[in-house]
């Protein structure tokens, strides 16, 4: 979250001004707003997608083939949907209340099994996040508002204590060759991005809201007698002006009415002791049950101001081998598969209620599925074959259960679609393509991405 210090009154007008542009990845606000493509390429939609980091098994979330023998079978069990004749997984009972609204593809392959973060960042996305690909096109930071249009959230941003997310498997806040200035912003990390997203104000005058607003008043005003705005062109002046307008507000949930914090929280789901400490995967568990819920609700937030792409992640904690290192299937969907039902349903049940449902695409998935046959252990190890995908909302029909898998869920019985699939489907959701290929200064490679596979079918109005 953005940090608040006492404001020093020996700290320069250069250090404020660097501030006051957000300098993102080494680009200042001004020359990012200005970077902006036409509006007529742009939709009005964003994208959040929620990585399930490790690799969920197709059998245990939404397809659970319970007529195959013990040991294929879904070791949680199903639930009958919403949709009759499509079961979920046992630990899924809010989102199979919720099945019209939401689409499950059952023939997606990621291509291997390794791990890593192909689905949105590796060599289909110019092994860049996907997110800065929306960037290079929309601007890094919204136009008249300031956000930064492409942020990835790791549970730091909402739990302070939650440990460093690693990069063992993969990088998300790069940008590849796009350059340093289009990586997402990682809101609770440290280094410079962050640092330039300091206001020097006290942090017990924070709940005086009018305390508040004098401050930045009197800040405004040192600037102009200094002289210093009367010199700055126009996008320079909205840079500064997004500072002290209001765009640290998406970013604090204190600001969320409390009922709706109450929804999506799954902290209170298990407590720490309720996780086995057998796993060295331990802390990830608790980082993931006591940072999920805010996560959506804080990636609900930035679309809603403005933000146009939001990768949300948690530590390594979909591998369930059964190892020293990770619980098998049924525990670790104990520790995976309700705080995932609960906050997927919270976060549905908002963006319908608040008539968001056409603006925001969530997308979920991990970067493979697990093997069709429980091991001796009790776990399921890695698999290229098949993986689940989740989509709901961006104004895409709803209810929808797209291809089928073979008989032990271990490889596609219908057409399958695979990763660029998914891009060009994200892609075709947040631009007018026919525009988008007009637009001047969109790198080739790019343009390409839209044209590299077909949108899956069905998905798309």
């Amino acid at each position: 979250m953005l940090a608040f210090h006492d404001f020093d009154r020996r700290v320069g007008r250069r250090c404020f001004l660097q501030a006051g542009s957000l300098a993102l990845g080494g680009l200042g606000l001004p020359s990012l707003l200005q970077a902006a493509a036409t509006g007529s390429v742009l939709r009005d939609k964003s994208v959040i997608f929620l990585f399930l980091h490790g690799g969920p098994s197709q059998t245990e979330t939404f397809d659970p083939k319970m007529t195959a023998p013990v040991g294929i079978q879904s070791a949680t069990g199903e639930l009958q949907t919403k949709i009759p004749g499509v079961t979920f997984g046992g630990t899924f009972p809010r989102l199979a209340g919720l099945a019209d609204r939401l689409n499950i593809l059952r023939s997606f392959v990621t291509g291997d099994g390794n791990h890593d973060i192909k689905p949105i960042v590796g060599r289909d996305t110019l092994n860049a996040n996907l997110g800065s690909l929306y960037a290079r096109v929309a601007g890094t930071n919204r136009a008249g508002t300031g956000i930064p249009t492409n942020i990835a959230l790791f549970p730091q941003a909402v739990v302070p204590e939650a440990q460093p997310f690693v990069k063992s498997f993969g990088d998300f806040t790069t940008a590849g060759t796009l350059g340093g200035g289009y990586r997402p912003f990682v809101p609770g990390a440290s280094g410079e991005a962050q640092e330039n997203m300091t206001l020097h104000l006290d942090r017990s005058r924070l709940d005086d809201r009018r305390h508040l607003l004098t401050q930045l008043d009197s800040l405004r005003r040192s600037v102009d007698q200094s002289g210093v705005i009367s010199g700055l062109d126009r996008v320079q002046q909205q840079a500064f002006d997004t500072i002290v307008g209001g765009v640290a507000s998406a970013f604090d949930l204190r600001r969320e009415d409390a009922a709706t914090i109450q929804r999506y929280d799954t902290a209170g789901l298990l407590r720490p002791d309720d996780i086995s400490r057998r796993w060295n995967n331990h802390k990830n568990y608790v980082d993931n049950v006591q940072s999920l819920g805010r996560l959506l609700l804080l990636s609900r937030r930035l679309c809603e101001a403005g933000c146009g792409f939001v990768t949300v992640t948690t530590n390594f904690v979909w591998d369930m081998h059964s190892d020293v290192n990770n619980a098998g299937v049924e525990e670790g969907m104990r520790y995976m598969g309700g705080p995932l039902d609960h906050a997927l349903s919270a976060f549905v049940e908002d963006l319908w209620s608040r008539g968001l449902q056409d603006r925001i695409l969530l997308v979920a998935c991990g970067e493979m599925g697990r093997t069709p046959r429980i091991n001796a252990n009790g776990g399921r190890d890695h698999w290229g074959g098949l993986a689940p995908l989740l989509v709901a909302g961006g104004g895409l029909p709803g209810g929808r259960v797209i291809g089928e898998s073979s008989r032990d869920a271990g490889e596609p019985a219908s057409a399958a679609y695979h990763i660029p699939n998914l891009i060009a489907t994200i892609l075709h959701t947040l631009f007018d393509v026919s525009q988008l290929r007009l637009e001047p200064g969109i790198p080739r490679e790019i343009t390409q991405r839209l044209t590299a596979a077909e949108p899956i079918p069905g998905l798309l109005a």
